[in-house]
């Protein structure tokens, strides 16, 4: 991180609503849990959204100078179908379906989801735990809140007593929910339900004859509800305490609310200074679903045998698409989008490639030092990628005018805007250096045989002929570029 640079980075915290400066628990150091995802099924492109979001603020975290510590879970058990903690484990549910062992689902599911994270150039993060692997920890916080009088057991399941919980905490802040307003807003039958409220939630579930997944506990052989994995691994990693927890908006609530009313019932601590929830994806303006056929999966984009696009796209395109969007807001995915998304791509790449070449001059005639704080203002508020390929484009139209000898930088400051360049669009944006050349030498040489013939045409006075090959060219999206060095061009 550059000393001349003044940092001062700000993240809008869903819990306060508010944009906040960023004050880590330990100096320089920074922890950080996202929600993993449930390993039944091929990993789908709005989570994958999600989690090329917090790569980024990964990555931005780590080149502002933070150890980090990421941990992102796998969610292998436990996941009922509805949130009222019923139905069936979606895992054993599908393999019942496949007549498969249910971890042989999970290793399927979790190998596809790691390969296409790393299709998107996503860093692993430092820790990855698993539900199963963290039974022992979730039944010794159960324990904790039952002591705490925050839960009851019944017919051997165990349930957090939400309206006890909320005499003395506030079960709702996050999502800004009111327990009078759930309360009036629930209609259940009598003797429907063991829980003594609606609101309830499961903290751990007596296994039914027909439930693969189960474990010993002191209540029963059963298997712990969906949001106690989390609050035991986040908690174990990071402290009761940590800095930054992230996730898709959908898990906002309950998801995490409930996660807030286990911390506190347990340790009688804040879990987390900083809430940060990513904002969904839609395609051609419509939820995306599988029932309705209105979807469409990430390795589906990057092969082109699909319904929805008119081509394959490389997976840095596509998440160069996604970072064009802030993470807060809604990302509509279609095929003019990723079309646009790409030809952007390839203009910052040709530019970063033509910028290798350039040599300094005597002096400068950009100020560098203040397009480099305008990147960083830009990511230092709420990691705002957007804002910040705005002002990689704005570098592009630069290094043409270096390239034209319409601008100039002296040897520092060349070196601290190429340097500059690689760092936001590879450490920080996360995007893979793709060369004009790995997109096809045959078209370099191609537009090069083209710009000698116009060359020869324009000699020979033969400016019909030199207009046509400029103008075609133009017309399918490659610039020619005269300057006193001979004819440049870029793919637009």
């Amino acid at each position: 991180m550059a000393k001349e640079i003044n940092q001062l980075l700000k993240i809008y915290n869903s819990l306060s609503g508010s944009k906040e400066i960023f004050k880590p628990v330990l100096e320089d150091h920074v922890g950080m849990y996202v929600c993993g995802p449930t390993v039944y099924n091929n990993v789908h492109l709005g989570n994958c959204r999600t989690f090329v979001s917090f790569d980024l603020v990964y990555r931005y975290l780590k080149h502002l100078g933070y150890k980090v510590r990421y941990v992102r879970n796998i969610t292998d058990a436990g996941h009922l179908e509805n949130d009222a903690d019923e139905g069936e484990d979606r895992i054993a549910k599908k393999a019942r379906l496949e007549s498969l062992e249910p971890m042989e689902i999970v290793q399927r599911y979790t190998i596809d989801f790691h390969e296409t994270l790393a299709k998107f150039n996503n860093l692993p993060p430092n820790i990855e735990p698993t539900a199963t692997g963290h039974i022992i920890e979730q039944i010794e916080i159960i324990k904790k809140i039952i002591q705490n009088g925050c839960a009851y057991e019944v017919n051997g399941s165990v349930y957090f007593d939400v309206l006890k919980f909320n005499e003395n905490h506030h079960y709702g802040k996050l999502s800004g929910r009111q327990i009078e307003e759930m309360i009036a807003n629930t209609r259940e039958l009598a003797g429907q339900s063991e829980k003594k409220n609606p609101q309830d939630f499961a903290l751990w579930k007596k296994a039914e004859p027909k439930h693969i997944m189960r474990w010993p506990s002191p209540w029963s052989v059963g298997f712990p509800g969906w949001h106690l994995e989390c609050t035991a691994m986040s908690t174990k990693y990071l402290g009761y305490t940590f800095d930054i927890h992230g996730g898709g908006m959908d898990l906002k609530f309950p998801h995490h609310e409930c996660e807030i009313a286990q911390s506190e019932a347990s340790t009688g601590k804040e879990p987390v200074n900083y809430w940060m929830h990513a904002n969904m994806l839609t395609l051609n303006g419509k939820k995306m679903a599988k029932s309705t056929g209105n979807n469409v999966l990430p390795n589906e984009i990057f092969t082109g045998s699909n319904e929805v696009l008119s081509k394959s796209f490389q997976p840095s395109v596509v998440r160069f698409f996604m970072l064009m969007s802030h993470y807060r807001s809604i990302l509509d995915f279609s095929n003019d989008a990723l079309l646009a998304a790409e030809k952007g791509f390839m203009r910052l790449m040709n530019a970063y490639h033509l910028l290798k070449k350039i040599d300094s001059s005597k002096d400068s005639s950009f100020d560098v030092q203040a397009w480099k704080q305008n990147c960083y203002d830009a990511m230092n508020d709420d990691f705002n990628s957007p804002i910040l390929i705005a002002q990689l484009f704005e570098a592009v139209k630069v290094i043409h005018q270096l390239n034209e000898g319409f601008a100039r930088l002296d040897s520092v400051d060349l070196e601290t805007f190429k340097n500059s360049m690689h760092a936001f669009l590879f450490d920080v944006l996360g995007l893979e250096d793709i060369t004009p050349n790995n997109q096809g030498e045959k078209l370099t040489k191609t537009v090069e045989l083209l710009i000698g013939l116009r060359t020869e045409a324009r000699l020979n006075k033969d400016f019909q002929t030199s207009d046509k090959i400029r103008n075609q060219l133009s017309d399918i999206g490659i610039q020619l570029k005269d300057g006193k060095d001979g004819t440049a061009f870029s793919i637009e």
